[in-house]
């Protein structure tokens, strides 16, 4: 069975079977996606992530399609229903919906009116009626007449009869594909607001009479409509414009216009209307849902990418600061680690002289701490601390002036009051461990925001309405896979971003973290497997993603995988020299002929990856930190005015646009035809999380607190 499902796989896919044969076998042996997509290129012929990840998902969709084909032909079986040509049509079923129309009539259902007519023997009526040999159906209808069977008259005979045709139509698999297919192409959304909820619901104003074509609905305005109907503010309805199909089914079972066809015509409008239309209408839903699904979760993931490889300050001494107003700023001090070594509390803002003692406070700290940057988070009084901030004279501490940088602090309130936390910093309050994550989201936001939930991040659509399933199992892949692109320092990393590493997870990481607290900093990769519970082949998967800076072996900081020392060895031998010569001397590695070396189990790609880490090892993918610089006169929604060109940054993109912070406290929106001057199909085209833009406002509407801005204009 599995040879089947790869051969179909690597079909759909356009891919050689070998590859997904290769990429399969990986996975069975317990190999991770970075993993394969990193290590086993001549494996998989150099498949990427996404292709791997595909490959991993389509086997295990169509795993489970073939256990439910078992499951049906086993309970037909059971119950001695299984004929050679109704296993044929199960066997040969290539989809779920195809699978589940062949087997309805058969499925043990609950009494409906087609069973309660069965049982009162109405079934060589329906039988007759359906083929057309009763030209006179009303008296034939006379025979049935049953009063002990509840059958009263030929009209109660004839009605059975008809519930039993409806159900043999609606339980029709070449019909229900037809209906299927003029559905979907077909199909309507539209809603309306429920009678009384107009003020209550008013936020679902735009689609309190609304309708569109399903097909060419776009996944914002299908979650929203169905949260709306879900909230109780909105009826739904999903549904063809015409009734055409009932005429396709007449024209396909009507074979004259008899009384047995008057009778026919009777049940087909009975079968559509009754049983076949809510069955599809359950299906769009279902389809148009899982669609809406797809592209929230696909827009969420791509953001959140962004977000995590956001450019790294990197190891610096920083004091970052949580804003306020009323209880003052929070400040912390934190060594090139990230460890907390001073908490105090400011108050610039609330005069009496708190500005100036604040300012003392602060180049104090900076002077004592040897602060090398400022982190301000951009909530409440964000930019107001920001202001106090660029006003300090550093010179009396010997530096001309501080990077002073507003962080998106969206989340910290989650992580800060979580046990991820509490464990951190079990002697210190809330707004203590806020401030320390918003100084370490500025050192590497990817180290930081592994202890959140993905969905408290912010850069989400919908994130609440999607399969909640589906969304974490993407949100994992992306977290796990921008992990092991940039690596992960052995002796620094937490518990939470050794998890994500290839081959570990919480437990290994926990072990890992146990074994550095009792035995000091790892001194290179091979002590690794002196971590208890951590095996060969966790070793395997995650040795290469794990760096060791100042390690005895200088490719323990690399990215080469341990199982290619003895290959960089050989290399270095050849050439007479040591292999940290060869990770220092361009020289030497311009000797090198990588087609020398190629070998049945290496091959150039994996050669090509080595070559790269001795030129720049452990090098980090992210690119240079290049903060954004608001206007220092613009701080707040009322100093905006249409026509005002600004620069900011993206922190959210969406289905319809892309949200963009200008340094008011309050996010403005570009709208997807707003954001270029060409035609885009979506904003990703132009845009993505943290990137530095230029915008034009083009509205502010402070009672409803929007903000409409253009990118379109920023250009002109």
């Amino acid at each position: 069975m599995i040879d089947n499902l790869l051969a179909k796989v690597a079909q759909e896919m356009q891919l050689t079977l070998r590859q997904v044969q290769a990429t399969h076998s990986l996975f069975e042996e317990g190999a991770t996606v970075p993993f394969i997509a990193r290590y086993r290129k001549e494996a998989t012929g150099s498949l990427d992530e996404v292709a791997i990840a595909g490959i991993r998902d389509r086997v295990a969709a169509l795993t489970e399609l073939e256990k439910r084909r078992e499951a049906i032909i086993k309970s037909l079986q059971e119950r001695s229903l299984l004929t050679e040509q109704l296993e044929k049509k199960v066997s040969q079923a290539e989809t779920l919906n195809v699978l589940e129309d062949i087997y309805l009539p058969y499925r043990p259902k609950r009494k409906t009116r087609a069973s309660q007519a069965k049982e009162k023997g109405l079934e060589p009526l329906a039988k007759k009626i359906f083929a057309f040999e009763s030209s006179n159906p009303q008296a034939d209808a006379e025979a049935y007449i049953n009063k002990d069977k509840g059958v009263e008259t030929a009209a109660d005979a004839l009605s059975g009869a008809r519930d039993i045709i409806a159900e043999w139509l609606s339980e029709d698999a070449e019909l229900r594909a037809q209906a299927r297919n003029y559905w979907t192409k077909k199909s309507w959304i539209m809603s309306k607001v429920v009678s009384g909820k107009e003020e209550e619901g008013a936020k679902y104003k735009d689609y309190f009479d609304w309708e569109e074509e399903l097909e060419l609905a776009p996944s914002h305005r299908v979650l929203a409509i169905f949260r709306g109907e879900n909230e109780g503010f909105l009826k739904v309805e999903l549904a063809p414009e015409s009734e055409e199909m009932i005429e396709r089914i007449e024209g396909r079972f009507i074979k004259n216009k008899g009384p047995a066809g008057e009778h026919m015509k009777l049940a087909i409008h009975d079968a559509y209307k009754r049983l076949l239309a809510p069955s599809m209408e359950t299906e769009m839903r279902k389809a148009a849902k899982v669609k809406a699904d797809t592209e929230a979760i696909r827009v969420f993931t791509d953001n959140l990418r962004q977000l995590l490889l956001a450019p790294p300050l990197g190891q610096k001494r920083v004091l970052a600061i949580d804003p306020g107003f009323r209880t003052g700023c929070k400040v912390v001090c934190l060594d090139e680690q990230g460890k907390l070594l001073h908490h105090d509390v400011i108050h610039p803002h609330t005069g009496a002289g708190g500005e100036a003692e604040a300012q003392k406070k602060v180049i104090s700290l900076c002077r004592d701490f040897k602060i090398d940057a400022i982190a301000i988070g951009n909530g409440t009084a964000g930019r107001e601390t920001e202001s106090f901030i660029r006003k300090l004279d550093f010179k009396s501490i010997g530096k001309d002036k501080l990077p002073v940088i507003m962080v998106n602090e969206s989340g910290a309130s989650i992580y800060s009051a979580s046990e991820v936390a509490r464990q951190e910093f079990p002697d210190h309050d809330v707004t203590v461990r806020g401030s320390v994550s918003i100084g370490r989201r500025l050192m590497d936001p990817l180290a930081e925001l592994v202890k959140i939930d993905a969905k408290s991040i912010g850069v989400g659509q919908y994130q609440h309405d999607v399969d909640q399933s589906a969304l974490k199992s993407s949100l994992d892949d992306v977290v796990v896979s921008c992990v092991n692109s940039v690596g992960v320092e052995l002796n620094t990393a937490s518990k939470e971003l050794l998890s994500y590493v290839s081959g570990l997870g919480p437990q290994l990481a926990g072990n890992i973290i146990q074994y550095r607290n009792e035995n000091g900093g790892f001194k290179k990769r091979e002590q690794l497997k002196k971590v208890p519970r951590l095996g060969a082949k966790a070793y395997e998967q995650a040795a290469g993603f794990l760096r060791i800076r100042d390690a005895q072996n200088p490719l323990d900081a690399s990215a080469v995988h341990p199982e290619s020392y003895s290959l960089v060895d050989r290399i270095a031998k050849d050439l007479g020299c040591t292999v940290r010569d060869l990770m220092n001397d361009d020289g030497l590695r311009k000797k090198i002929d990588l087609r020398n070396y190629v070998s049945d189990s290496v091959g150039l790609p994996t050669l090509n990856d080595i070559f790269t880490e001795l030129t720049k090892p452990g090098r980090d993918p992210r690119e240079h930190l290049d903060p954004v610089q608001f206007s220092e006169a613009i701080t707040k929604p009322e100093d905006l005015k249409p026509g005002m060109v600004l620069q900011g940054v993206v922190t959210n993109v969406t289905a319809f646009g892309a949200f963009v912070d200008v340094g008011v406290h309050q996010d403005g929106l570009v709208h997807i035809s707003e954001l270029a001057d060409r035609f885009i199909k979506a904003p990703a085209e132009v845009v993505k999380v943290q990137q530095k833009v230029t915008v034009t406002v083009l509205e502010v509407d402070l009672a409803r607190r929007r903000i409409s801005l253009s990118m379109k204009a920023a250009k002109k």
